[in-house]
């Protein structure tokens, strides 16, 4: 799978010469999921949140980081995962996410942890299987392959948009 059109990372040459991307690697359970490097602007400890009325159920709330007002979406919520509790690994992952008039804005992601930054060669990354994956289609860029790990990588864009999963799955 060709990610150089979908995937905004950081893009270097390792000594036999393939392509790989860097990702933020991340927890939710036992699964571990990743985002491309260049769309990650910062990690926090969780803070206090701000709830917002008649929002979907996955959006938390909104943060005021440093004067700024950053809307912040519980991916386990997004997924239709269990909620659990959280924990001193439980983390905001705030991320540069483009929605659907082009604009730049910021995003907060709660996940469980943070796990580590990835190199990925390109000839890793498959096409996510059209069954048995439990979130949308749209919300995966690709299925990351390391050694005997499975990396669900992400489309941020995708994820961080105010479409329900239904609608991300049609």
């Amino acid at each position: 799978m060709n990610t150089s059109a979908s995937v905004a990372s950081i893009r270097h040459h390792d000594r036999a010469g393939g392509q790989r991307d860097k990702f933020l690697t991340f927890c939710l359970g036992r699964e571990e999921y990743g985002l491309p490097i260049l769309v990650v602007r910062e990690i926090i400890g969780v803070i206090d949140i701000t709830p917002l009325p008649r929002t979907p159920a996955h959006v938390k709330g909104i943060i005021n980081l440093r004067g700024k007002i950053i809307p912040v979406i519980d991916l386990r919520a997004r997924f239709d995962l269990p909620p659990v509790a959280y924990t001193s690994n439980t983390c905001i992952i705030v991320v540069e996410n483009t929605g659907a008039a082009g604009v730049v804005t910021q995003l907060g992601i709660v996940v469980d942890a943070v796990s580590e930054v990835l190199d990925i060669d390109q000839n890793s990354i498959e096409a996510s299987p059209s069954f048995g994956v439990a979130i949308p289609q749209s919300y995966i860029l690709g299925m990351g392959k390391l050694r005997e790990r499975v990396i669900i990588l992400l489309d941020i864009n995708s994820v961080g948009s105010m479409r329900t999963s239904e609608d991300a799955a049609a």
